[in-house]
C-alpha cells in the first residue's frame, strides 16, 4: 500500500474524509482509533499507532488529521517519518473558543503546531481556517514565559494550501421546484462572494416561515429527509450543536433556561450548510467566520438586529424564499470536483512539487538576505 491514512479520532467529518480517500485511492491502508474521548486521542494516539501500524517498504505517503501529534509518531517510528507526510485540519486548536484564556490548554495547540513542523505539506478546509491558524500562533506562545519561539508561522506557511473538505451530495433534483432545477442546470450560480479558493460541528436551524408542501430541507447520513422546503429558511443558532464540544456553560440544544454566558461560534468549514443548501434551503450567515468565503452579501447579516428583520420579511412574504435560487454553485465542493486535487496531493508528483516549491523559497530567502533566515519569501 503506498498511500498510509491515519485518523485518531475517527467518526463524523474525519471518518466521511478518510472513507472517501480509501474508496477512491486503490493503494491505501487505513489505521484509526473511535471518535470518543478526544483530549486523550490527541494526547495519546501516537503511541498507539507506533505498535499498531506495520513497518512496510510499500508507503509511500502519511496522510493524517490534526488529532494526531504527527511530531510524536515520525519521532517514535523513523520509518514512517521518511514518507511524504500530508496533514490535513478539519479544525485548529489555536483559536478553538474558551470562555477564559486560563482555560485553554496549550498542549493541544501546541501538538499542532510541531505536526506542521515535521508535515511536508499542510492542508486547511477553508482560508479561514488557515489564516486564523498561522496569525494566532505569535499570540498563541505569548503563553511561554521566556525563551518564545519566533516565525513558527512564516517557516509553515509555505507548506500550506486549502484543500476544501470534500462532500458527497444527494441526488435530490426529483425533489426541487422547476425554477430551482434550472438555475442549476445553467451553471450560473456565483461560487462565492470573495473569489477565495477554499468541523467542528457547524449545524444549523430550520425555520419555516410559512407552510408548504413537503419536499427535502436536509439531509442525514442515510440522504433526503423529508420536510417543508420550498419555505425552509438556514439561519445560524447562538450556540454549539455537537455535545461533546458543547462548554458547560451553553444550555443543551433546544432548551429555553434563560440567558447563558456563550462563547464564540468556531465554524471553519459549514458543510452541513452547504447540504442544507444543496437541497434547497435559503442559507441567513453571520459576516463572520467562514461564510463570507462561500456565500455572497445578500445572505449574510452583521447584527442581531438585521437577521431580525430579514426574518420577518421572509414571514410577511414567503414567496420570496420559495422562489429563491440560491447564487452558490455547491457542486465546487463536492467530491468529484475536488477527488483529483487530493489524488494529486497524495501522488509522487504532489511530493516533487511542494518538494521544490520550498527549495526555491529558501534559496530566494537566502540570496535576498545573505545568511539563512526563518522567514521563507513569498508570504502571503
Amino acid at each position: 500500500m503506498s498511500v498510509l491514512l491515519i485518523e485518531a479520532f475517527y467518526g463524523g467529518s474525519h471518518k466521511q474524509l478518510v472513507d472517501m480517500l480509501h474508496e477512491n485511492i486503490e493503494d491505501s491502508a487505513v489505521y484509526t482509533l473511535p471518535a470518543k474521548k478526544w483530549h486523550w486521542r490527541a494526547r495519546t494516539s501516537a503511541l498507539y499507532f507506533m505498535q499498531n501500524i506495520p513497518e512496510s517498504p510499500s508507503y509511500r505517503v502519511l496522510l493524517a488529521s490534526s488529532v494526531l501529534n504527527l511530531a510524536e509518531l515520525v519521532a517514535l517510528r523513523p520509518d514512517l517519518g521518511r514518507l511524504r507526510k500530508v496533514l490535513y485540519f478539519h479544525e485548529n486548536q489555536l483559536i478553538y473558543p474558551v470562555r477564559k484564556a486560563q482555560e485553554r490548554d496549550f498542549q493541544y495547540g501546541y501538538n499542532q503546531v510541531l505536526s506542521c513542523l515535521v508535515a511536508d505539506s499542510v492542508l486547511f478546509n477553508s482560508t479561514f481556517n488557515m489564516e486564523s491558524f498561522l496569525t494566532s500562533m505569535s499570540s498563541f506562545f505569548k503563553a511561554i514565559p521566556d525563551h518564545r519561539p519566533k516565525d513558527l508561522d512564516c517557516l509553515i506557511r509555505s507548506k500550506c494550501q486549502v484543500l476544501h473538505f470534500p462532500i458527497r451530495f444527494p441526488d435530490v433534483t426529483r425533489f426541487l421546484p422547476e425554477h430551482k432545477l434550472r438555475r442549476r442546470a445553467t451553471g450560473s450560480h456565483m461560487s462565492c462572494a470573495t473569489g477565495v479558493p477554499q468541523d467542528i460541528s457547524s449545524h444549523g436551524h430550520l425555520s419555516v416561515p410559512a407552510s408548504s408542501s413537503s419536499e427535502v430541507s436536509s439531509t442525514s447520513e442515510e440522504g433526503p429527509v423529508p420536510s417543508e422546503q420550498q419555505g425552509a429558511v438556514l439561519t445560524q443558532e447562538p450556540q454549539r450543536v455537537t455535545a461533546d464540544q458543547q462548554p458547560p456553560s451553553c444550555p443543551p440544544q433546544g432548551s429555553h433556561t434563560g440567558p447563558q454566558p456563550q462563547p464564540p461560534l468556531h465554524i471553519v468549514w459549514p458543510h452541513r450548510w452547504l447540504e442544507a443548501v444543496h437541497c434547497g434551503c435559503y442559507p441567513l450567515c453571520p459576516k463572520a467566520l467562514v461564510y463570507p468565503e462561500i456565500f455572497p452579501a445578500e445572505y449574510l447579516y452583521s447584527t442581531p438586529e438585521q437577521l431580525g428583520k430579514r426574518l420577518q420579511g421572509f414571514c410577511k412574504r414567503p414567496d420570496v424564499v420559495r422562489r429563491h435560487a440560491v447564487k452558490v454553485d455547491t457542486g465546487l465542493y463536492s467530491w468529484e470536483a475536488l477527488r483529483d486535487r487530493f489524488r494529486s496531493v497524495l501522488s509522487a508528483e504532489g511530493h516533487s512539487v511542494t518538494e521544490q516549491a520550498q527549495a526555491r523559497a529558501g534559496a530566494e530567502g537566502s540570496s535576498a538576505r545573505g545568511s539563512p533566515s526563518l522567514e521563507p519569501t513569498g508570504v502571503r
